[in-house]
C-alpha cells in the first residue's frame, strides 16, 4: 500500500514543500530512502523503527520503500522522522482515517517514541501558510514558537502516540493559544545603563548618533577606558523591534538552533559579540549545511567585535560585502541560500599593542613599527565602511567618583527613537530605513549643502584625504546630526562634528 504525508524542508530561510512518498511490498524487510537524503536523514529509518515499537505499534516487516519528493533537492536534518513514521503506520493500515493528508507533519523522533524539538520551525510555518498550508502537527517543544503566527492551526504533541491516536480520531489535541507579539513585548531590563558611565561625552554623543541613523562605529582607546561597557549600552538606546523585525530575527536563530524553546520570539534586539578565535564560517556563515553566522544572527541588530585588529584580516574582511550589502550569500555545490545580515557594527581596540599611544597619563612602549603593524590589520576599505571613529581616553578620578546624575538610557532612547521615526517617514516606501543606508540618490535629495557647507566638506576631503564612500558616510552622518539638532537643513557646524569622527583612521595611519 502507498501512503503520501505532507511536510517541509528548509533552503536557507524559505520553506518548500516534500511530499514523503512510503511504499510497502513483498521482499526481504529492509528500508530504502530514495530523493536525495543526506546522511542524518537515513539515520532516521533506525529511529523510527525504534519508535513504532516502543508505542505499542506493529513495525511492517516488508520491504520499505520511502521516496522524498522532489529528488532533486539535497534533504537534512531530523524534520522528516515523524512524516516518515506516519507514512509506514499509514501504509500498513495502523491508521484508520486519511485524515494525515490535510495536515503539513514535522518531528523528530526519540527512540522511545517522543518527539522532540526540531530546529527552523517559524521560517518552515510561514512559507507554508503563504503556499495555502494551514494545518501542523509539531512537537510539543515548538509550540511556543509557532503560536505567533496568525491563521494557523498548530497542533503540539508530545510523543509517536499522541498524534496517531490523534489522527485517528481516538484522542483530542487541542490547537495552540494564539500569542500576541505586544502582549509579550515589556520594558526591558538591561544589566547596564548609559548612567553608569562616568565620563567619555563625546562616545556617548557619537554612539547616541551612530544608533539614531543606524551608523558603524570604532572605539579607540587604552585598555581600561571603557569601551566594551559602553559598547554592551548601545542595545539600551535602540528602539524597540516591530513585530515583522522580531519574526525575521526568530527565523535567523530558529534556523540556527539558538532559539529559547520556551520563549517562542525574540524581543530584545540581538547584541552578538563573537571571539576573536571564531572560524570563518562562524563569523558570516557557511558550513556544510550552510547555516546562518554572526553577522546573520546580530540582524536587527548589534554585532560587538572587542579587540578588533586581533582577529584574523580575511575575517574582518569578510565583514565588508555585508557592512555594504546588508545580506550574506553562501553559495554550495547543491545550493546558494542567502541570509539578512543588516546588523550595527560596533568595534573597540586599542591604539597600539601596548594600549598607551596617545594617553595622557600612560607611556607608550611600542616601536612606531609595531604601532604601524597593528593599526594596518584594519584596511582603508573596511575603515571606510565604519562611519564614526572615536578616541575614548581613560577616565580621570575626579570623572570617576563624581555623584552627578548623568543622562539614562531611557533620555536617549528618546531621542534616538525620534530620529528613527523620522527617518522611516522620510524613506517611506524605498526599503531604507535609516540615514545609514541612503542611496546616492537620496543623499543627492536630502544631504543638500549650501556654499559654506561645500567649502568644508571640500577643505576635509583634501587635507583628510577622504575616499568617496568615506566622504557619503560623512555626509550620511552630518544628515543624523542635523535631525537629532531638529534642523531641516545641514548647517556647518553639523558637517564640522561628522568630520571630527573621521579624524582617526588618518591621524593612526598617516
Amino acid at each position: 500500500m502507498l501512503a503520501k504525508v505532507n511536510t517541509f524542508a528548509l533552503s536557507g530561510l524559505e520553506g518548500y514543500k516534500v511530499d514523503v512518498e512510503v511504499d510497502l511490498n513483498q521482499g526481504l524487510p529492509g528500508v530504502e530512502m530514495v530523493g536525495l537524503a543526506s546522511a542524518s536523514v537515513r539515520e532516521a529509518k533506525e529511529r523510527i523503527r525504534s519508535a513504532i515499537k516502543n508505542v505499542g505499534y506493529t513495525y511492517p516487516l516488508k520491504r520499505i520503500t520511502v521516496n522524498l519528493a522532489p529528488a532533486d533537492t539535497r534533504k537534512d536534518g531530523s524534520t522528516f522522522d515523524l512524516p516518515i513514521a506516519v507514512g509506514i503506520l499509514a501504509a500498513s493500515e495502523q491508521m484508520e482515517r486519511s485524515v494525515y493528508k490535510e495536515f503539513i507533519i514535522m518531528g523528530e523522533l526519540s527512540l522511545n517514541g517522543e518527539l522532540r524539538k526540531i530546529d527552523g520551525v517559524l521560517p518552515l510555518i510561514i512559507s507554508a501558510y503563504q503556499q495555502g498550508f494551514s494545518k501542523f502537527i509539531l512537537p510539543a517543544d515548538n509550540a511556543a514558537e509557532a503560536s505567533f503566527i496568525e491563521g494557523v492551526k498548530v497542533y503540539a504533541a508530545k510523543s509517536l502516540r499522541d498524534v496517531v491516536e490523534f489522527l485517528n480520531g481516538d484522542e483530542a489535541l487541542a490547537p495552540v493559544p494564539h500569542k500576541k507579539y505586544d502582549e509579550m513585548v515589556n520594558e526591558t531590563q538591561y544589566a547596564v545603563d548609559f548612567a553608569d558611565v562616568k565620563g567619555q561625552t563625546t562616545a556617548k554623543r557619537a554612539l547616541e548618533i551612530a544608533v539614531a541613523g543606524g551608523h558603524n562605529v570604532l572605539l579607540i582607546g587604552p585598555p581600561g577606558a571603557g569601551k566594551t561597557m559602553l559598547s554592551r549600552c548601545v542595545p539600551t538606546i535602540m528602539p524597540d523591534m516591530s513585530f515583522d523585525e522580531a519574526i525575521e530575527v526568530t527565523k535567523i536563530h530558529s534556523v540556527a538552533g539558538v532559539l529559547d524553546s520556551q520563549v517562542g520570539i525574540i524581543t530584545v534586539r540581538p547584541f552578538r559579540a563573537p571571539h576573536h578565535t571564531a572560524s570563518l564560517p562562524s563569523l558570516v556563515g557557511g558550513g556544510s549545511n550552510a547555516m546562518p553566522g554572526e553577522v546573520s544572527l546580530a540582524h536587527n541588530g548589534v554585532l560587538f567585535l572587542d579587540e578588533m585588529p586581533e582577529y584574523d584580516r580575511k575575517k574582518l574582511e569578510s565583514l565588508r560585502g555585508p557592512l555594504e550589502d546588508k545580506t550574506v550569500t553562501i553559495a554550495r555545490a547543491a545550493r546558494t541560500v542567502e541570509y539578512p545580515a543588516n546588523f550595527m557594527l560596533i568595534a573597540s581596540m586599542n591604539p597600539c599593542p601596548c594600549g598607551n599611544y596617545g594617553s595622557k597619563t600612560a607611556v607608550c612602549k611600542c616601536s612606531p613599527t609595531q604601532i604601524h603593524n597593528y593599526l594596518a590589520k584594519i584596511s582603508g576599505p573596511l575603515l571606510d565602511r565604519i562611519d564614526l571613529q572615536i578616541e575614548v581616553d581613560s577616565v580621570s578620578y575626579g570623572e570617576l567618583r563624581d555623584k552627578t546624575a548623568l543622562e539614562s538610557s531611557a533620555d536617549i532612547k528618546r531621542r534616538t527613537n525620534a530620529v528613527r521615526n523620522l527617518c522611516r517617514s522620510r524613506f517611506k516606501g524605498t526599503g531604507v530605513l535609516t540615514n545609514s543606508q541612503m542611496t546616492n540618490r537620496q543623499i543627492k535629495e536630502f544631504c543638500a549643502l549650501d556654499d559654506r557647507c561645500e567649502q568644508l566638506l571640500e577643505k576635509a576631503f583634501q587635507k583628510l584625504n577622504l575616499s568617496a564612500r568615506a566622504t557619503s558616510r560623512v555626509l550620511k552622518v552630518a544628515r543624523t546630526i542635523a535631525d537629532l539638532d531638529g534642523s531641516e537643513n545641514i548647517r556647518p557646524e553639523h558637517i564640522a562634528e561628522a568630520v571630527q569622527y573621521r579624524s582617526l583612521d588618518r591621524k593612526y595611519r598617516n
